[in-house]
């Protein structure tokens, strides 16, 4: 299959992608449980360029928010025929971004060189909040469609595009909300691709998840002056006590690696650790402090939550401090997508024919919406070429990177 007219074709178009990626960013799309207004201007502006481009065949599958100042989050679909009409191929992406951070006294925001939400170019790369998490990937899958259709190329099953709110902040008004509504478009036999975590070369193809816990530790104690522990329980030694054991018993007791995930093992890290008393010259009576643990599917949850509460019995007998702990996120991974699956293996040839690299299936620590699809029993994968700046002051993306991408994604639509 000769590509090169379509790979000149995106090439030409660098300018219009950049100009894509501007205009998507001067309209900040911060979910409301976030401090936004949400979606809607971002995702109207996205539907009205499809369609100026020739896509119309869009559908829509707003969600009821009354959070949100339409009242409305949106999704929808744009669909491109092809050449046979299943299996379907899919492309899932969002629209809602990470508000920018901390504002300065000034003003400005905190780590920023310019206004996150203008987006400023520097070379080979565009910096504002969104470019690369996750506008590359609608750029680029919006443009490898466009590619195939202005170089007179049918794709070899029908193309979805599928844009949704709401990644950032659950999903609820986003996928999950587009599955409850029509879940029958979606079949085990379709290639879906969300394109929503990667590396820097574009060799990983992500398959599977661990599972996810997230843990609150409130420890008790007695709260004293400063100068008289003999009258207090301090609640910060307790808790210090307690991380460190937790530490180190959940590291020795699920030590199983497994060299598909990246990192192999399972991970406990303890994270967010609150303010106890504000002055030095008394003995904390409170303190909490939270656990983000990232489990290797083949590890019971409960097991690990057994652990931590005997660990928390363990600390309170010998600190007489007493331990509360409450669950925050539980998410037992479902079945990874298997490595020789059809979208493993296009994703593969395209990845090995666009970029000349040598691909390879794995699994990781962090979350994906490709999740939310494999637990209903459908192969997705995950992939493209990450700066690695998503969440952080300076987002920043290769345009050489989502130029690649796109022609990725030529090829995945070409079959």
């Amino acid at each position: 299959m000769d590509m090169r007219p379509t790979d000149d074709w995106i090439l030409d178009h660098e300018d219009a992608m950049v100009q894509l990626q501007a205009g998507l960013t001067r309209r900040p799309a911060i979910s409301p449980e976030n401090g936004g207004q949400g979606e809607w201007e971002k995702a109207a502006y996205l539907e009205q360029y499809l369609r100026d481009h020739g896509i119309e065949d869009i559908e829509r599958f707003d969600c009821p928010d009354e959070k949100a100042p339409e009242g409305l989050r949106p999704n929808f679909v744009a669909s491109i025929p092809g050449r046979t009409r299943t299996p379907c191929i899919w492309a899932l992406t969002h629209v809602d971004v990470v508000p920018p951070g901390e504002k300065a006294p000034d003003g400005s925001w905190k780590g920023w060189d310019s206004d996150p939400f203008q987006l400023r170019r520097a070379g080979d790369r565009i910096i504002g909040r969104g470019v690369t998490d996750n506008q590359q990937s609608i750029v680029s899958s919006v443009f490898g469609a466009l590619a195939l259709l202005d170089t007179g190329r049918r794709p070899a099953h029908t193309v979805r595009l599928l844009f949704v709110s709401d990644e950032e902040t659950g999903n609820e008004y986003g996928l999950l909300h587009v599955l409850r509504q029509r879940g029958d478009m979606f079949s085990p036999r379709d290639i879906i691709i969300v394109p929503d975590a990667g590396n820097e070369d574009g060799t990983m193809i992500e398959i599977a998840e661990k599972s996810v816990l997230w843990v609150e530790f409130h420890v008790c104690g007695r709260q004293a002056h400063g100068s008289r522990p003999d009258r207090a329980i301090n609640a910060f030694r307790a808790a210090s006590e307690l991380a460190c054991l937790l530490d180190e018993e959940l590291h020795e007791h699920f030590d199983r690696a497994d060299d598909l995930y990246e990192p192999p093992r399972s991970t406990f890290e303890p994270t967010l650790h609150e303010a106890n008393v504000p002055n030095v010259n008394t003995i904390p009576g409170e303190d909490v402090f939270c656990f983000d643990c990232r489990v290797l599917p083949d590890y019971d949850l409960d097991s690990v939550l057994n652990r931590m509460k005997a660990a928390c019995a363990h600390v309170d007998a010998q600190t007489g401090a007493s331990t509360r702990i409450e669950t925050l996120m539980r998410t037992a991974a479902p079945p990874a997508t298997a490595p020789d699956a059809p979208v493993v293996k296009l994703l593969k040839s395209a990845v090995r024919e666009a970029l000349g690299v040598e691909p390879r299936a794995q699994g990781i620590g962090g979350a994906t919406v490709a999740r939310l699809l494999r637990e209903r029993g459908l192969p997705a994968a995950a992939w493209m070429t990450s700066s690695g700046t998503e969440h952080q002051a300076n987002e920043s993306c290769s345009i050489s990177n989502m130029i690649s991408d796109a022609r990725v994604f030529a090829r995945v639509y070409a079959g």
